[in-house]
């Protein structure tokens, strides 16, 4: 496995963040346990005010019609106000069109060029504190069908009617988007994926992988081709 390109912040060292990467790591998490095109806003010019200014959230997060589907508003009184996506200074160090996941500040980004990077906030499972390492997107789904694992099932049996998988849909675990990670050829099983459970971003949530809000990882689809490099750390760089 390569080593990760990101620059240490507030003097950590490179192999400090190597280690965090946890590179070398032979296991991989478990599965998540979770018409036109939407257009969403992507730059939030904060020039001389407060960066979460709510003039800015209705085209960032506003109601959205989305392959049939009408995503609701996000109701910003229920999400820390810093989760919200931005355009930051690239923390990272990574090369252009790399996807970093901060998992300890729980932030990702996507790599920009001149030294800028697409900031969004992002919850967590039990499985994403496990893992670090590279990966690639594989390829991506919109609206993606979500199938419990096994180990779910046992514990929720009223799971088992969606063995076969649960179609795309508002009330999803997957929400509307899901980029599908690989290492070396071989499923990760770990996903970024939307939720309609936007509250919890910035938060440790009880399933697996990397959520986004429904708007956040929309912008990030549209931004992210198939076969881009993924970079998943537990060094906080934020």
């Amino acid at each position: 496995m390569t080593s990760s390109p990101i620059a240490g912040r507030d003097g950590l060292s490179r192999r400090s963040l190597l280690v965090g990467l946890g590179l070398g790591a032979t296991t991989l998490v478990a599965g998540c346990t979770t018409g036109p095109r939407a257009r969403i806003a992507g730059l939030t010019p904060f020039a001389g005010g407060s960066p979460y200014a709510s003039a800015y959230l209705p085209d960032m997060y506003g109601p959205i019609y989305d392959d049939g589907f009408q995503i609701p508003a996000i109701d910003p009184s229920r999400v820390d106000p810093r989760f919200f996506r931005q355009e930051v200074a690239d923390p990272t160090g990574a090369m252009p069109g790399t996807v970093v996941v901060d998992t300890a500040s729980r932030y990702a980004y996507f790599v920009e060029p001149g030294g800028r990077a697409m900031r969004y906030g992002v919850g967590i499972g039990g499985e994403g504190f496990s893992w670090g390492g590279n990966a690639v997107v594989q390829f991506k789904k919109r609206w993606p069908r979500w199938t419990p694992p096994r180990e779910m099932i046992q514990r929720r049996p009223d799971l088992a009617e969606y063995a076969d998988g649960m179609e795309g849909g508002l009330g999803n675990p997957l929400g509307a988007r899901a980029l599908y990670l690989f290492q070396n050829g071989q499923d990760t099983l770990y996903r970024l994926h939307g939720t309609p459970e936007y509250w919890t971003i910035g938060k440790a949530v009880s399933s697996g992988c990397v959520r986004f809000m429904n708007h956040d990882i929309i912008d990030l689809y549209n931004r992210v081709p198939d076969g881009a490099p993924v970079i998943v750390t537990q060094v906080g760089i934020a």
